[in-house]
Parts: structure tokens; C-alpha cells; sequence
């Protein structure tokens, strides 16, 4: 069953029209909640950014509760042991160009299953930049194409996701994921201001292994001793190979101790 605008359906009935202006010019943003036994984890920080990526596109804030209600509905209507749980929320209708009209914004809150990830994986850098100065920069926007063309990259090299440096050359993250560098005793992430996605995930490593913020090259990537990516779904995971380069031993001691951090405290909170 999938949410609606208000209502559970069949899959085979949802629908939104051709005319939304999140189908016609990608007007909307997203969230993606990873969800364990029926329960989503750590929603309260998703919806916090849904909120903030909608009133940063220019769309109303969404009624929490309403949000909430759905994503209850969706959940309890599909038993699943692991899952991703997506909200989706756009301009509506709209006229066929980049103005909005005066229709309600549409939500659509579905469920898809999902397979707990691997402790490691191949990531590869990609030419294309993210730009640390766009008119979006930070929103989780369903402006997806830059992506899913990196992405594809990726695979065709045997990767799971692709790495994007910003306009300057400095690292900057994943096509869905932050990424974190060890250097020596240091955990290092990039900052906000480097153009990256505040990512849920990230933000709880930063919290929970007091891992610092600083700018880095891109070249970071070919020294680091240690790499790892970081995702709703990913939780922790572990870079093997970074472009040509293998990093044997992944995931190493302060990836490994991230990993069990996070499972534990994770563990202990569903909404930290």
C-alpha cells in the first residue's frame, strides 16, 4: 500500500497527475528513512530536513503530523523486517514551465524493501562537480539526474557509488552518501560549506565519535588510511577500493569502531 495525499491505495492505483510539477521540473524534495521491524529510525531528524530542504525550495513546511500519520499508515499496512521508507514531497500542479500554480503541494510517503548492506564496497571519483554555490545547495531535492548519471558511472566500474569533488577541488560526498576520511588519528568529513547533503547518518557519527569538519582536496582520497561512507541505508560502511587504489584490511580499527558505535547506539534510540 502507498500514502497518498491523505490515503492508503494499491500500488497499482497510486497516482499523481502528469501535471505535478515534481514529474514536470523535478519541483520537490525527499526523504529516504531506513525502517527495521515496522520501526523508521531517527524520523524526527528526517522530517526536521524535510522541513528545511521544502521552505529552502520555496514550498510550505509540511504538517508534521500529517507526514508522521502517513509514514504510521504505510508501515503498518507493509510488514517488512527491513525496508526503505520514502517520503516525497512536491509543488504540486503547476503550469508546464518553472512556475508554480496555486495547487496544494502533493505527499506521497511509499515503502520498498531494502537489504542490509555489505561491510564494504568500490566507490570511484567521478569529473563532475558539485556546485558549493547553487540555488539549492544542502536541499535533498528530487533533482536527481546529476546523480543518477554518476551512479551509472560507478557501476560500469564495479562500484556501489560515486564520489564528487565541488567547484574548488575539495572532496565533497557520494551521490547518496557523506564520506569521512581517516588521517592518521584524525576522522575527518567534509563541512557543510563544501556543498554536501547534511546527511542524517553523518551527523550522528560526527556526534557519537567526535569526528571534526575540515576541508580537504579531493586528492585526500589517495592517502587516506582509512575511508567510509555513510547513509540512511548504508548506516557505516566501509571503501575496499577507491578508484585504482585498494585499501586492504577494510574496514580498518577506527571504520570498525564506528560500525559498532553506530549499531549500538542505534540500537538503543530509534529517534536520537
Amino acid at each position: 500500500m502507498i500514502w497518498v495525499n491523505g490515503s492508503l491505495v494499491d500500488p497499482g492505483d497510486a497516482a499523481v497527475s502528469v501535471l505535478d510539477h515534481g514529474l514536470t521540473v523535478g519541483d520537490g524534495v525527499f526523504e529516504t528513512v531506513k525502517a527495521v521491524d515496522g520501526r523508521p529510525f531517527a524520523l524526527t531528524r528526517h522530517l526536521d530536513r524535510l522541513a528545511r530542504s521544502a521552505v529552502g525550495l520555496g514550498l510550505p513546511a509540511p504538517d508534521r503530523d500529517l507526514v508522521r500519520r502517513g509514514c504510521e499508515e504505510v508501515l503498518r499496512a507493509n510488514p517488512m523486517p527491513f525496508a526503505r521508507l520514502r517520503i516525497t514531497y512536491t509543488g504540486g500542479l503547476s503550469p508546464l514551465g518553472s512556475d508554480r500554480g496555486d495547487s496544494a503541494p502533493t505527499l506521497v510517503v511509499a515503502l520498498g524493501t531494502a537489504s542490509p548492506r555489505p561491510d564494504t564496497t568500490a566507490a570511484v571519483t567521478v569529473e563532475w562537480t558539485r556546485n558549493e554555490r547553487s540555488a539549492v545547495v544542502g536541499l535533498k531535492s528530487t533533482s536527481y539526474a546529476e546523480n543518477v548519471v554518476a551512479l551509472a558511472h560507478a557501476r560500469q566500474y564495479g562500484a556501489s557509488e560515486a564520489i564528487f569533488g565541488n567547484t574548488l577541488g575539495r572532496l565533497c560526498e557520494g551521490t547518496g552518501s557523506n564520506i569521512f576520511v581517516v588521517l592518521g588519528s584524525r576522522l575527518v568529513t567534509p563541512p557543510l560549506t563544501s556543498g554536501c547533503l547534511a546527511g542524517i547518518t553523518r551527523a550522528l557519527v560526527v556526534e557519537w565519535l567526535a569526528a571534526e569538519e575540515a576541508d580537504l582536496p579531493l586528492s585526500v582520497l589517495h592517502e587516506a588510511d582509512e575511508i567510509f561512507l555513510t547513509s540512511s541505508l548504508r548506516d557505516v560502511q566501509a571503501v575496499s577500493r577507491i578508484d585504482g587504489r585498494d585499501l586492504p584490511g577494510a574496514p580498518g580499527p577506527v571504520t570498525a569502531k564506528a560500525m559498532a558505535v553506530f549499531a549500538e547506539r542505534s540500537a538503543d534510540d530509534i529517534d536520537p
